[in-house]
């Protein structure tokens, strides 16, 4: 009987522990994907929490419909070990990176390619069990991408942070006035935000994060400009030096300062993108909102579709990785720890 390791998520606001399992046998299209990669995010440790922070001592509950154990992880990539009986048998030994996002296959967003809107979803990592495991069992093989000639560390961390960070950006692609670009939050997203940026827009690319280390990390991988939102009078010095602002906004970070911020340095006409989830809660006198002809979208990973133009792209060479650092799938809960406390930089890739 061949067994499968989860670091699974028995009980929550608690530590993961090794449960082990059967390994479970495809069904119908479904795939079974030996595990290589599974990238660490930050919506692992709201999951882990079973909360997300809606500001104001108020919690959103996550662990509504979620048996325990569970397996957090969605930034997959593996090798194909085994396939339904409606699955091609080509696709075993096939290495692939696996799109988590899925949803129920029925419904009117699905049908219209928005897995990512499905309010039946199925996301691997986040309602079905995902990647910090040995396996896992994908619905359906349209969901595998090949990533040849990428390392595997990159085609994984692509397929959330990734379709996260290039998703916000493309709400900003064509907009009328594009003068400038600015990226708040430097963790994992906002570095791949950083990376993608110079592949899909002209202009200026400005950030700006708390850490020094982050703001470092960022003007020595192409950054022009890194400001530190805390500085007194910085938002003043920000609209003299961009002459009134930025056009272009993604807050990477999503809590109440960051957005504060992102309002006292947007231009007239300018729009935010919020990808961030922090958490918090954020207030706007509505007066402002109209005096400054704001756009506000909220945007939170990609479909199938953006993902495959995602990794053509960076198939093509056209993509700079980012910082990454690989570790044992047993330590999981060491990094998560690490990245609760903030003390990681780029992106934590964890092995098999």
């Amino acid at each position: 009987m061949a067994l499968m390791r989860r670091q699974s998520l028995v009980k929550f606001d608690a530590p993961l522990c090794e449960t082990i399992i059967e390994t479970p046998k495809p069904m119908a299209r479904e795939v079974l994907v030996r595990i290589e990669r599974c990238g660490l995010c930050h919506s692992d440790l709201h999951i882990q929490d079973g909360y997300a922070d809606l500001g104001g001592g108020k919690k959103l509950d996550t662990t509504r419909g979620m048996t325990l154990p569970f397996t957090l992880g969605h930034e997959i990539a593996g090798i194909v070990e085994e396939v339904g009986p409606d699955a091609s048998t080509d696709l075993i030994g096939a290495k692939r990176a696996v799109f988590p996002w899925i949803g129920c296959g029925q419904c009117r967003d699905c049908l219209l390619g928005n897995e990512n809107l499905c309010a039946k979803q199925r996301f691997l990592g986040v309602a079905i069990d995902g990647g910090f495991a040995s396996h896992v069992l994908v619905p359906d093989a349209k969901y595998l991408l090949e990533y040849d000639p990428l390392p595997v560390n990159q085609a994984a961390t692509l397929m959330c942070s990734g379709v996260t960070a290039y998703g916000a950006l493309k709400r900003l692609v064509d907009r009328p006035r594009q003068r400038n670009l600015l990226l708040i939050g430097l963790g994992g997203v906002g570095m791949m935000g950083l990376a993608f940026a110079h592949a899909m827009f002209k202009q200026k690319v400005s950030v700006a994060d708390l850490s020094p280390a982050a703001r470092e990390t960022a003007l020595q991988n192409g950054a022009d400009v890194a400001y530190d939102p805390s500085e007194a009078d910085v938002a003043k010095r920000i609209l003299r030096e961009t002459e009134g602002g930025f056009d272009e906004i993604v807050d990477f970070a999503g809590n109440e300062k960051s957005m504060a911020f992102a309002v006292s340095v947007l231009a007239r006409g300018g729009k935010i993108v919020v990808s961030g989830l922090m958490g918090g809660n954020f207030s706007l006198p509505m007066v402002q909102w109209i005096y400054k002809r704001m756009t506000i979208e909220g945007f939170m990973v990609g479909t199938l579709a953006e993902a495959q133009e995602l990794m053509a792209l960076a198939r093509a060479g056209k993509i700079k990785p980012t910082p990454m650092k690989e570790e044992p799938m047993t330590d999981v809960q060491k990094w998560i720890d690490a990245l609760r406390a903030g003390k990681v930089v780029g992106r934590i890739v964890l092995k098999n």
